[in-house]
């Protein structure tokens, strides 16, 4: 075998390497690559418990119970709600009525258990996917916010 075959074979052989890898990184990311799952979603993929995800949508006006450092809430998607259970303390802006992506892991009874709780950061925000979702549905009620 010559050099430059010696050469072209490692390189051919580095090459499959990087593809197997890619393959399998592809493969075990394919279900957690979105940044968050909607609760239509969550019912829909029928996801089940105990896998970690983050859980995107708006507080349920009037869902929002406090026990101290426990607080329980509804996170809906204007079409299907999911209960959510946090032990911690929340952010200084997290409302009811307003943008909030959860992460967690579904329970086998059908409720989040959230980890962690992120709040909108502005008065703007509200995750992309879910603005959509309303626009479609036309319950996407902003002021100044063409539909």
């Amino acid at each position: 075998m010559t050099r430059k075959q010696k050469r072209l074979a490692v390189i051919a052989g580095l090459g499959a390497v990087l593809v197997v890898a890619a393959t399998l990184i592809f493969v075990a990311l394919r279900d957690q690559i979105v940044f968050f799952y909607s609760p239509s979603e969550v019912k829909e993929r029928a996801i089940t418990a105990g896998t970690p995800i983050r859980l995107g949508g708006l507080v349920k006006a009037g869902s929002w119970t406090k026990n101290g450092e426990t607080s329980d809430f509804v996170v809906t998607d204007g079409q299907t709600e999911m209960a959510a259970h946090y032990v911690g303390l929340l952010p200084d802006l997290f409302r009811e009525g307003q943008g909030v992506v959860i992460e967690g892991s579904v329970t086998p009874a059908g409720t989040f258990a959230a980890t962690n709780v992120l709040a909108k950061h502005d008065e703007n925000y509200m995750p992309r996917e879910l603005v959509d979702e309303l626009k479609k549905r036309g319950e996407w009620q902003r002021e100044g916010a063409p539909l």
